[in-house]
């Protein structure tokens, strides 16, 4: 993995895979390349890095690159084999006249390599997707036909992958293939295009042909040819493409994360547009699609997620046991599909995805389908794969998120989740809550404004970044409902500064973690005034006690109180409930200022990618 662009057409196709990788560098990326398609030859170029890289090279072979009108690029995220341009796509065969970019994961590529080496092929890299390239080879020396030989290894292979692939002996076409790994067809005029994503083409076209897993496809310049798994000719849908090009502009922010800190106050907004009306009004979610009579039947609800959206997840659980009063597990997606799946028809299972495309959470979705369990997608994607496998689709609206740390998508999940878990509630005909909703709701409505009130002073937030910027360890804690903010505050920071930061529930502060705490280890407490408050505060205490530095976030400290602390952030008031919505504000813009005092690349960290599509 992780991106892939293609081009057929008049022209210069190089600058079409440069402008088209450079959108989903987002994504996360440690190498690139691209193969480009002139005379009947095939010129490859790879660099290690950045894509400038890349560019740079591109600018010593302008002969080649003014007249290739075909090619395909790839940037990829190391999972077999080192960072290096030798492991970079994209690869070749023995023979040099196949050319392959793949993302996924290739299974069984071990045993296909050792069949592969008995008939004499020549392995140059250590990736899995330079097995494919050659199994593919392979079978066209067989059948001396793309489409053939695509069609053929793919019966292989095991695991995820998204193929793109070229032949010298066949100029006119780009052959295509997935399986649980997204891919896309760019549908143009007299030239076309393939993609992973839709940020590669969106200034381009505005139409798309998605793939489905197990077709295999063959892209002409002025035709588009889809086939079954049954290599049988069938027509897909050509949809338009939900995104704008100006979705992915900084819009004058220095980075795309705080450019995307900032649009959350509009995405909360636009997660509330027609479901909550006002405070009296019941919420409306006509994208959940179970009758009153079978909510009223649901007697488990099992979250499924990872990373960000597991966060997002965890404070579900409590909204909706607390509003809906079933019994709520959450569990990443990575741990679910290894044990036994329990679940029936009265399960209600969530999945939460800000791509949409997570490859875990996927394969947890098909297992609990066929359990009967009705599923509900929470994702930013609408034209993803999990939200085609979805009973229930609840897209979240908060536009395309280009930094690979999760900032907006995290608080339309939150809002989302709120909205579901009161929307269970008043469908399950539960009333004992009804006073306390009727508040939240009218928070609700005013968070977004609260937000904006955040934003517009983070003087203090940058000060404390930038005196905290130097330590090498973090400490997060929190209780109730804010545990699951301790524990994103704490990804945040690790994710972008590099810091060895930690989230705990406040009380467990005493079992363990403890011994770590001195004079160089900070801790910071949320603390919002609610059931939980004084015993937050005696767990400060207690940092406090052991030479701790400590920093306190809170809509309210008491002023006997404040003493205690090294350093305060005073959030607006808002009710214990919903504070998480405005505590992981404060929390994403600390993690953003320390990382930029540090020199992070704080949009593109390292090691990390945006779309995590491999198990």
């Amino acid at each position: 993995m992780c991106g892939i662009i293609g081009y057929i057409g008049d022209k210069k196709a190089s600058e079409i895979l440069i402008s088209g990788l450079s959108h989903l560098e987002y994504r996360g990326y440690d190498s690139s390349g691209v193969a480009l398609c002139c005379d009947d030859k095939t010129y490859i170029y790879k660099a290690q890095g950045k894509l400038n890289n890349l560019v740079e090279v591109l600018k010593t072979k302008e002969d080649i690159c003014s007249k290739a009108t075909k090619g395909i690029g790839h940037i990829r995220w190391a999972t077999h084999g080192l960072p290096t341009t030798l492991n970079a796509h994209p690869h070749t065969c023995n023979c040099k006249n196949f050319t392959l970019v793949h993302n996924g994961i290739i299974e069984n590529y071990q045993e296909l390599k050792e069949e592969l080496l008995s008939y004499g092929c020549i392995f140059q890299s250590q990736t899995d997707t330079e097995v494919a390239a050659h199994l593919i080879a392979h079978e066209y020396g067989k059948t001396h036909d793309l489409l053939k030989a695509m069609q053929n290894a793919v019966k292989k292979i095991k695991g995820a992958f998204a193929f793109c692939a070229i032949h010298n002996n066949e100029p006119d076409k780009i052959v295509v293939a997935k399986r649980n790994a997204p891919l896309i067809i760019g549908v143009g005029e007299g030239e076309n295009f393939i993609a992973s994503d839709i940020p590669a083409i969106i200034e381009y076209t505005k139409k798309a042909i998605y793939l489905s897993d197990y077709q295999v496809g063959v892209v002409k310049k002025d035709s588009i040819q889809i086939y079954d798994d049954n290599g049988n000719l069938v027509i897909n849908k050509v949809e338009h493409l939900p995104f704008e090009a100006m979705a992915i502009s900084k819009m004058g922010y220095k980075h795309f994360m705080l450019k995307e800190i900032h649009e959350q106050s509009d995405v909360v907004r636009n997660v509330l547009s027609g479901k909550l009306i006002g405070h009296d009004n019941k919420i409306n979610l006509d994208e959940f699609k179970l009758t009153q009579e079978k909510i009223k039947n649901i007697t488990r609800v099992q979250i499924i997620a990872c990373g960000t959206s597991l966060h997002a997840g965890l404070v579900g659980k409590y909204i909706i046991e607390k509003f809906a009063n079933i019994p709520t597990d959450v569990e990443p997606s990575s741990e679910y599909i290894y044990r036994d799946t329990i679940a029936d028809e009265n399960t209600l299972v969530i999945g939460i995805s800000q791509s949409g495309e997570t490859a875990d959470t996927i394969t947890a979705i098909k297992q609990v389908k066929e359990k009967n369990a009705h599923i509900a997608i929470i994702t930013n994607r609408a034209d993803s794969t999990m939200a085609r496998l979805a009973d229930s689709l609840l897209p979240v609206n908060a536009g395309i998120e280009v930094s690979v740390a999760a900032t907006k998508s995290y608080m339309a999940q939150l809002i989302s989740l709120y909205m579901l878990a009161i929307y269970l509630m008043e469908n399950k005909g539960i009333t004992k809550f009804d006073n306390e909703i009727k508040k939240i709701k009218q928070e609700l409505i005013e968070l977004p404004n609260k937000i904006e009130a955040l934003l517009e002073n983070t003087d203090n937030i940058q000060k404390i970044a930038k005196k905290y910027s130097s330590y090498k360890d973090f400490i997060f804690i929190a209780r109730g409902i804010n545990f699951p903010s301790a524990l994103e505050g704490a990804l945040k920071l690790k994710e972008i500064s590099y810091i060895n930061a930690t989230g705990y529930g406040a009380g467990e502060l005493k079992h363990g973690p403890i011994a770590m705490l001195d004079e160089n280890m900070p801790v910071l407490a949320i603390l919002n005034s609610g059931i939980v408050y004084d015993k937050v505060l005696s767990n400060c205490e207690e940092a406090r006690a052991r030479q701790a530095k400590l920093i306190g976030v809170a809509d309210y400290i008491a002023d006997k109180d404040k003493d205690l602390f090294d350093d305060l952030i005073i959030i607006p008031p808002v009710c214990d409930l919903l504070s998480p919505a405005l505590n992981i504000v404060v929390l994403q813009l600390l993690a953003y200022y320390i990382a930029e005092y540090l020199g992070k690349d704080v949009d593109q960290p390292r090691n990390l990618a945006k779309s995590v599509t491999v198990e």
